[in-house]
């Protein structure tokens, strides 16, 4: 499904694997995004309720317009999601399903000119909501070398950490970055002559680095998706859609510290133990063991898919005992 040239990655196997047998099912779409994903499952269930979240007040407009046939079948809130169920957690009705789609939306790299780009000159902001936190260019600005280096290697994974971050500190001394084109060419100048000219451009990672920092995208992924098992209804089904490894290794680890065992013995059919692997948490049971991945046909369409993976989950019975196995 394509809005306004975003593509909602792994749409029919989202579709597949987020299931429930509720008549009336409650959705969460903590990654609202352009709507994607949200109105195919609007159209799949006639009547499924849909609770919308976003950070992003421009881009949850156009999804608002978008959502506008489906009446009151809609709520859209605008937040971050982490701080949408710590607020949401324990109040009121349990989702049936909740998906996170944590890739950037193409909105963000083509329309709102907020440094998230790499191929135009833009100021650099990156905040999915510019009236909190502190901006891009506040970040490469004023921070030391020795943090701005542990920014760019624990978010980027940039293997060039120490000499970008040197030449950025090199360069503001002369005057304030604050473009994308500025930071983009000192990076460029920062590494080694052999990975200037590849494929993908030298400051992919340092600009993902100063994203993630920004928003503190993986501080709010662990917070909400532990959140979220605690607000799923019985047999609800949590779903995410992560774009690098960073994401996903949170996501498999949020998973696999609340995995319920499956007892097998010869004598008597496979029995679900009660219980979850970690003391006091919310058990689920995996949907998925391994990651699924785009297929041939969908990454040729739309090659920035290929990078991503959707792990799902389904909640285990309750009540379930505070005591590990």
């Amino acid at each position: 499904m394509v809005n306004g040239g975003h593509v909602s990655v792994l749409l029919q196997e989202t579709l597949d694997l987020l299931t429930t047998k509720n008549p009336r099912p409650l959705m969460v779409d903590a990654t609202l995004g352009l709507a994607g994903h949200s109105s195919a499952f609007l159209e799949r269930y006639p009547n499924l309720r849909l609770i919308g979240v976003d950070a992003d007040a421009e881009v949850q407009a156009i999804a608002r317009a978008r959502l506008e046939p489906y009446g009151e079948r809609v709520r859209l809130f605008n937040c971050f999601f982490d701080d949408f169920f710590a607020d949401f957690q324990g109040k009121g009705e349990k989702p049936d399903i909740i998906l996170f789609d944590f890739g950037m939306s193409m909105y963000h790299f083509r329309e709102a000119r907020r440094g998230f780009s790499l191929q135009s000159e833009e100021v650099l902001d990156m905040r999915l909501n510019p009236s909190t936190g502190r901006s891009a260019s506040a970040l490469i600005n004023e921070v030391d070398e020795r943090e701005l280096m542990h920014v760019l290697n624990d978010y980027g994974e940039e293997p060039f950490a120490k000499r970008i971050a040197q030449a950025i500190v090199r360069e503001r001394a002369s005057s304030p970055i604050t473009t994308t084109t500025r930071l983009a060419d000192i990076v460029k100048g920062a590494v080694p002559a052999k990975v200037r000219y590849g494929r993908t451009h030298p400051a992919t990672r340092t600009f993902q680095a100063i994203r993630i920092c920004v928003n503190d995208e993986l501080g709010r992924i662990g917070r909400a998706l532990n959140q979220a098992i605690e607000c799923l209804a019985p047999d609800g089904v949590l779903g995410a859609i992560s774009f690098h490894s960073l994401e996903d290794r949170i996501v498999k680890k949020a998973f696999r510290e609340r995995e319920i065992k499956v007892i097998r013995d010869k004598f008597k059919p496979d029995v679900v133990s009660p219980i979850p692997t970690t003391e006091g948490m919310r058990g689920l049971l995996l949907v998925t063991r391994k990651p699924i991945e785009p297929g041939a046909a969908e990454v040729s369409a739309n090659p920035p898919s290929r990078s991503a993976k959707l792990r799902v989950a389904r909640a285990g019975p309750e009540p379930y005992p505070g005591r590990s196995v």
